[in-house]
Parts: structure tokens; C-alpha cells; sequence
């Protein structure tokens, strides 16, 4: 660590007053030199928070300034950034395990497969115990309660699945990779089939619409959707086939995940720790981030405002961000942007956890009040541009930074967030606190009598395949298949069939209320509810992000 340092201009925020009469500065801290102490008690606060660890000054730890961040400041948004193996993931792993202590749900994108251990009391050791020395933690082993998910069932976890109505034409093309044209397309292709009352539940469902638009009986259907020409639904429709054949049926379907399983709380009180694993997805990095964002659209358009709260309602981990980024439209940026920003009202807090903070456009970095930076490299020109712009997204500094961020061992970080009254603190190098639950993945077994074991695995376990647009078209056609289709009945007759498979699904919910209450607790209610409005030709309402609204 570079001995240089400089105060803290007034006014940039890098740094306060000391305060010494505020209860968190204790007399050994006051002893502290004067810039140490500056920066000690721009962490000082009064209310309930996070401890993340000591100061590091002049290349000794402080263990009497403990860096901590506020609870109620947890929903404006962070960054947790740094080079592969300087730590990320433990920091992830030790932030989770108190915000559940204190109540608070918390979901975990786990790529690497091995955030499963925070369900288990962590192995003390040597090294623990002298982290824990280091920066005055008293460590004790346990784990947090848990709930562990996978994206289709692929991999050890509950099946999280979407049903492509509520994923939405936007989220969907950033999959496809489609251009902004096809994307504005295949929006309208979602308009024709709410509509018409031809619900998209699965890959099939959407591509019998575009096969049947594209097919002789259906181009005088296709002339009626405005901007929608032949040629750009055709090579959606390859796409799509070519989409579903390397395998990514699996993600869409029913019974549809419900976020609202994110929110929940323990009986003991702690908040559930809500476990992603993406690791047997890896390969497919544009689908799995694309998800991460469905997860928070969908939270976003079904919680109430509750402005600034004691202490968030869920905070959502989301890794390899860069990757949701990459390719993407400018209006996919400007949509989480818009998500991003006002899904703190909502008691939200996301946490973006990538490389370096150039992988976060500028607009959502500007979004994100709390920073925990990890060691960066600086071995390429490449890194070395990096560090600099890294360097420039922080408040002044009585620190060299581009020295100080090439010289952190893993599990040190430069860190600052937002004080209680919402302003940045001194930035403050730090030796983070040691994870107490285990630092690595749960056994197979053990992992797997986790997820069978839990409430909500006969909800989401079995795949359910009911009748859709698919097989309405399909019957429509006197069980031709969409793709086989060169002549049968005509728009208006499918239009009818459509419609009167829905207003016979709404009588019968209507004549049998016993069977409606023995589904109301199941996970399929919700897309069932939904799907007899589209039926009877009711247009869904879509949001920013071109998803479904659903009422809970």
C-alpha cells in the first residue's frame, strides 16, 4: 500500500468531519491518525447495518474502524467488482448471511456452483481464526436458511421456468439475438396472439402463431399487423426452431415460478437465502442473465412503493452482469435503467457483480450507491485503461488508487457506501470479514435432500404441458401440426375455436368453485388466472420490458 496520502476536499464527499461523540467511535479508534480517523468515522453509524471488516491504513489493519454499511441504504443498488480469485464471491456469500440474519431475503446467482455452502455452518480453522483476529469479528459457524433453484430444472435445484407470455417479446429477443427490427417485430407477433387469445405458455405455442402467420391461410392475418412483412417473421421462426433445438425448451413453461417465493421469511425470523445455480448453464450466458432480468421485472411490476424502509425487502445478488450488457439495444439498456432505478421504491436492492465497473453502463452505474472493489490486474494496455476508469468512478481519495486496487490479497477490497443520510463515505481500503457459513459447495446428497425436501418442490417439480396455443391451432386444423399446415380452416374459424375453448375453461371454473380452490395455492393458479383472460380476447398488459403484468 502507497504510503501518499491527501485530505479529502470539502465537498466531494470522500470524506467527514471526525465524530467523536457518536457511539461506534470508541476511545482506541480516536487514537487513530487524523486521515484513518477522518475515514473511520464516516462509518460510524447509529442505526442498524453491515459489518464488512477493518480499515486497512498505511499497510496495517485497524481493527478499531470497522468499515460497515447501513441497513436501510442495502436497496440502493450496488457494484461488487474485481479480477477472477480476489474474493467476490466470499464477500457475496458474507453479505447474504447478515442480511438474512437481520430479516432480510436475499437471492444468490450462483455461476460457479459453489455458493451452496451458505446453508451449512462454515470449518473453523487457522486461517479463519486469524482473519477473524485481524478485524475483531467474533466468528462463530452457522449457516442461513436456504432454497435452492435451478433455471428449468437443469442441475441440482427447484425448477425456475417463465412462460414465454409473461417473458415477453423484449426479454425473448435479447435470447434470439434478434436485431432491433425483428425485435420490434416479434412484439407485434405477442400483440396478435394476445388478442386473438392464442396463450404463449411454451417455445411451441410461439412458434405455431409465427408458423401459422407465415403459412398460406394465415398471411391475410399477417397483412393486418402493421410492420410485420414475411421475410422478418420467417427468420424469427428459424430462430425459434433453432433456439428450441439446441435444447432451451426446458426454461419455458408451466407451473411458472412465482417471485414472490424471493420474499420469504424463516420461521426463526431470518430471511430465506434464495440460491440460483447457473452452473450447469454456463454455456449459455445470454439466456441465464436474460432470466436474472425477468426475476427482477417480474418482482418489479408486482410490488407495492414503500419509499425508504428500515431495511429492504429483498436484496438480489445478480453475477457475470457484463454479460446481460453485451450486445444489447439501446432500448434494453434504457429498460433497466428505468427497472434498475425505481425498483428501490419497491424495497429492492440489486447488486451487479462483474469484473470491472466499465462492464455496467454508465447510466445503471450511476444507480449503484455502494461499492466494493476487489484487486484489479494491470498486466495488458487493455487492464491498464481499465484500472484508470476504474480509478475515476470514485470519490476523492486519501488514497493512491491505482496503486492500492493492483496490490489487494484476496479478501481485501476498496469500499464505500452510502451513509445514513444517504451521502458517500471516505473511501475506505478494508480486510473483509470471514463468511460464517462454509466457504464452498454443500455435499451432492446433502444438497440434494435440501431441494427435495423443501415445501416447494411438489409445486414446481413436474413440468405440466396443458393445452395452449399450440394445441388449439393444432385442432384447428384437424390435428395438423403448425408447421405441416397448406390449407384447413381459415382465421375466423380458428378464431372461434380459440375463443370457445376459453369461454368453456371460464364456465367450467365457474360450475366446479371446489376445483378452483384446490388449485389456488398451486403454482400453476396464477398462469391458469391468466390465461383464461387472453382466452375470451382479453389484450395482456405489458410493461417496460414487454412482460406480462400478473396479479398476485
Amino acid at each position: 500500500m502507497s504510503d501518499r496520502k491527501s485530505t479529502p476536499k470539502a465537498g466531494t464527499g470522500a470524506g467527514t468531519a471526525p465524530r467523536a461523540a457518536a457511539p461506534e467511535v470508541s476511545a482506541r479508534a480516536a487514537a487513530l491518525p487524523r486521515e484513518a480517523l477522518e475515514i473511520a468515522a464516516g462509518y460510524a453509524f447509529t442505526g442498524p447495518a453491515l459489518h464488512l471488516g477493518a480499515l486497512l491504513w498505511e499497510g496495517g489493519c485497524l481493527p478499531d474502524a470497522q468499515i460497515r454499511v447501513p441497513l436501510p441504504m442495502l436497496n440502493r443498488h450496488g457494484l461488487v467488482a474485481g479480477a477472477t480469485g480476489t474474493g467476490k464471491t466470499k464477500t457475496l456469500q458474507l453479505i447474504a448471511e447478515q442480511l438474512s440474519a437481520q430479516g432480510v431475503p436475499v437471492f444468490l446467482a450462483d455461476v460457479k456452483g459453489d455458493l451452496s455452502g451458505v446453508a451449512a455452518p462454515g470449518q473453523p480453522g487457522d486461517k479463519v481464526g486469524a482473519r477473524a483476529a485481524e478485524v475483531q469479528q467474533r466468528w462463530a459457524a452457522k449457516g442461513c436458511p436456504a432454497e435452492f433453484y435451478a433455471l428449468g430444472g437443469i442441475g441440482r435445484g427447484i425448477p425456475v421456468r417463465a412462460t414465454i407470455t409473461s417473458f415477453g417479446p423484449v426479454l425473448l429477443s435479447k435470447v434470439l439475438r434478434l436485431n432491433p427490427t425483428q425485435e420490434q417485430s416479434l412484439g407485434l407477433i405477442f400483440h396478435y396472439a394476445d388478442t386473438k387469445g392464442l396463450e404463449l405458455v411454451d417455445l411451441k405455442d410461439l412458434r405455431a402463431v409465427v408458423a401459422f402467420l407465415t403459412s398460406d391461410e394465415g398471411k391475410g392475418e399477417l397483412k393486418g399487423i402493421g410492420g410485420l412483412s414475411t421475410a422478418t417473421a420467417g427468420v424469427i421462426l428459424r430462430s425459434l426452431t433453432a433456439f428450441e433445438a439446441q435444447g432451451m425448451a426446458d426454461f419455458f413453461g408451466e407451473p411458472e415460478f412465482d417471485t414472490g417465493e424471493l420474499l420469504r421469511i424463516a420461521q426463526d425470523g431470518r430471511g430465506m437465502v434464495s440460491v440460483l445455480e447457473l452452473a450447469a448453464v454456463q454455456d449459455r450466458p445470454q439466456l441465464f442473465s436474460t432470466f436474472l432480468m425477468w426475476l427482477l421485472a417480474d418482482l418489479f411490476h408486482d410490488l407495492p412503493e414503500v419509499g425508504d424502509a428500515d431495511r429492504p425487502k429483498l436484496v438480489f445478488f445478480f453475477d457475470e452482469a457484463h454479460l446481460l450488457f453485451d450486445d444489447a439495444s439501446e432500448a434494453f439498456l434504457d429498460a433497466i435503467t428505468r427497472t434498475v432505478r425505481l425498483i428501490r421504491s419497491k424495497g429492492v436492492g440489486v447488486f451487479f457483480v462483474t469484473q470491472t465497473p466499465k462492464d455496467v453502463p454508465a447510466d445503471v452505474l450511476g444507480q449503484l450507491g455502494n461499492r466494493v472493489q476487489h484487486a484489479l490486474r494491470a498486466f495488458t494496455p487493455d487492464d491498464q485503461k481499465a484500472l484508470k476508469a476504474t480509478v475515476k468512478t470514485f470519490p476523492n481519495s486519501a488514497y493512491d488508487l491505482e496503486e492500492l486496487l493492483t496490490g489487494l490479497a484476496t479478501g481485501e477490497a476498496v469500499v464505500t457506501v452510502l451513509s445514513e443520510k444517504g451521502a458517500p463515505t471516505p473511501v475506505a481500503a478494508t480486510r473483509l470479514r470471514a463468511p460464517e457459513s462454509l466457504m464452498g459447495p454443500l455435499d451432492a446428497a446433502e444438497l440434494e435432500r435440501a431441494v427435495t425436501s423443501s415445501a416447494l418442490y411438489g409445486r414446481y417439480a413436474q413440468a405440466v404441458d396443458r393445452e395452449s396455443a399450440y394445441e388449439r391451432l393444432q385442432a384447428s386444423r384437424g390435428g395438423k401440426g403448425p408447421d405441416e399446415i397448406r390449407g384447413g380452416k381459415g382465421p375466423d374459424e380458428i378464431r372461434e375455436a380459440v375463443g370457445g375453448a376459453g369461454e368453456h375453461m371460464a364456465r367450467q371454473q365457474k360450475e366446479q368453485p371446489s376445483v378452483v380452490e384446490q388449485v389456488v395455492g398451486s403454482g400453476m393458479f396464477k398462469s391458469l388466472a391468466r390465461s383464461v383472460g387472453t382466452q375470451i380476447g382479453r389484450e395482456i398488459t405489458r410493461s417496460v420490458f414487454g412482460t406480462a403484468r400478473r396479479r398476485r
